[in-house]
């Protein structure tokens, strides 16, 4: 209706030339006046179509009573919130090309503008918009959301700036917060942004990293809690998160209120089980990484495991260095892989094979930076050992390349001079260097030394405090034994015939956890 002039209506039949003339009178007294209520119109059509205009006596009075009737409209009575007073439809048409106009010349596109509610006067809108840059904002960022020219500096503006300083978010980095999120400044403080804030709380988020969260993640003060934020938290209790690490999960990564579980979180957990990983296992690693529910599943976490199994990791020894090492899924892991590869087989002359072995003991290889690997080598070959056997006890223990070098020098110098037993044995027994000397390797050799037993490396450091003084108790000697193993969907198996879960009284998954993240 409001797009309208009289003379547009189809309804009004161009032929007849007793109502055209008529139109054409009413428009010279209306002056291109738009139509308000098309009663009007009809209640017109009614009583004229059959009158000759010329000869109505009415004609005077029936043009008075229409043309002045639109100053009855409730519309022109009620006052606009932001205006502050009240203009006819034509104040407000002619207010608003004079403040485009304004905004024009300050390099403002008002292309946006034309349809929503503008001030009554440039002087309002020059409050706004210098308001507007004394927060840090410029005319690039009001044309990139134009429509904040809209809100009131007093009733819109200023009370949620106000609320969300109150909440956390520092003064000066308000401006950077409407700059990524200019939305919120059409939020009601009340209705939008206290029940989010309420949400986080309940959630078990600290109150002073509610800013932080809100830094990190502004768009959640525009989430319905009765929608992707409550469905999220509910999948992830499902599966074994601990409630109570929500809160410490949505600060670390305050994302995941905001992915749908259907399409992101739920996909990704039923893969990841598919490769071998319990749910409970995931759980912690959630809880512990949360950020890991934002990989992208097709593009990078299936190319990143089809990638290891493509330079030879065995897919049954997936799953334990996920659980080992998480962010391996999350890694441009193609051109890592191909870069160390080529590396190990450079320096140490370790070829492909040798190198998958590497990356299934120890995944986080593929993430170190060569010239620290390379440190722990240069030691091993300036004690006078073989290129070739530092190569294998690099297979053997990948965990040689990450120790500290001044550790691994005081522990050599403790094997040779107190324990003096020939080097061969450190090549045989890499996982020397990555025993604590003070907590381990000192008191137990004394202990050996006290009882006057001797014996192989392994034998009495690769095995916990208790199994040691049975060991010692013994009259006879156990054979070394392997670390525990990983079986893809089975469980945590130690050498020998019972598994964890016949002597312990954690589950299996916790087992599993705690043995295969305790690098």
């Amino acid at each position: 209706i409001k797009a309208y002039t009289w003379h547009q209506y189809e309804f009004i039949r161009p032929e007849d030339k007793e109502i055209a003339k008529l139109i054409a009178f009413f428009q010279s007294i209306v002056a291109a006046e738009l139509i308000d209520h098309i009663e009007i119109l009809l209640q017109f059509k009614r009583n004229y179509l059959n009158i000759q205009f010329r000869k109505s006596p009415d004609l005077v009075n029936w043009v008075r009573l229409y043309s002045t009737q639109s100053n009855k409209f409730s519309e022109y009575e009620m006052p606009s919130v932001t205006w502050g007073v009240v203009q006819g439809r034509k104040e407000r048409l002619v207010s608003k090309v004079i403040i485009c106009d304004y905004l024009k010349t300050l390099g403002i596109i008002t292309d946006e503008l034309e349809d929503i509610e503008l001030p009554s006067t440039v002087d309002v809108m020059r409050e706004r918009v210098e308001f507007l840059q004394k927060l840090g904002l410029t005319i690039d960022d009001m044309n990139e959301y134009p429509l904040m020219l809209g809100c009131s500096v007093r009733k819109n503006v200023i009370p949620v700036l106000g609320y969300l300083e109150k909440v956390g978010i520092p003064r000066p980095k308000l401006g950077e917060f409407v700059k990524s999120y200019p939305q919120v400044l059409h939020a009601s403080v009340v209705v939008e942004l206290v029940p989010v804030i309420k949400f986080l709380r309940g959630l078990d988020v600290e109150k002073e990293d509610i800013g932080y969260v809100l830094q990190k993640y502004p768009e959640l003060l525009g989430f319905k809690l009765e929608g992707t934020m409550s469905t999220s938290v509910a999948y992830l209790v499902s599966i074994g998160v601990n409630p109570r690490d929500i809160g410490p999960m949505v600060t670390q990564y305050p994302y995941l209120l905001g992915m749908r579980v259907g399409t992101m979180i739920k996909p990704m957990v039923e893969y990841l089980v598919s490769l071998g990983l319990p749910k409970k296992i995931l759980a912690r690693m959630f809880e512990k990484r949360p950020y890991i529910i934002g990989y992208d599943l097709e593009e990078t976490v299936k190319p990143n495991v089809e990638c290891l199994i493509s330079f030879g990791v065995s897919k049954e020894e997936i799953p334990s260095m996920i659980a080992q090492y998480p962010q391996i899924l999350g890694l441009p892991l193609k051109a890592k892989m191909s870069s160390q590869q080529y590396f190990f087989n450079l320096k140490l002359k370790i070829d492909p094979e040798g190198f998958a072995r590497i990356v299934e003991r120890m995944p986080q290889i593929v993430s170190l930076h060569q010239h620290v690997l390379m440190k722990p080598v240069e030691f091993l070959l300036a004690r006078g050992l073989a290129a070739g056997d530092v190569a294998n006890m690099v297979v053997r223990c990948p965990q040689l390349l990450a120790s500290n070098l001044g550790i691994m020098k005081n522990s050599y110098y403790f094997f040779k001079s107190e324990i003096g037993r020939p080097i061969r044995e450190l090549v045989e027994f890499p996982e020397y260097f990555t025993y604590s000397l003070e907590s381990r390797i000192k008191p137990r050799y004394q202990r050996l030394q006290s009882k006057g037993i001797r014996c192989s490396l392994a034998w009495f450091l690769n095995c916990s405090d208790k199994r040691f003084e049975e060991r010692l108790q013994n009259d006879r000697f156990e054979t070394e034994s392997s670390g525990p193993t990983f079986n893809m969907g089975g469980k945590l198996e130690l050498p020998g015939s019972y598994n964890v879960t016949d002597v312990e009284d954690d589950s299996e998954d916790e087992v599993l956890y705690r043995r295969t993240v305790s690098l």
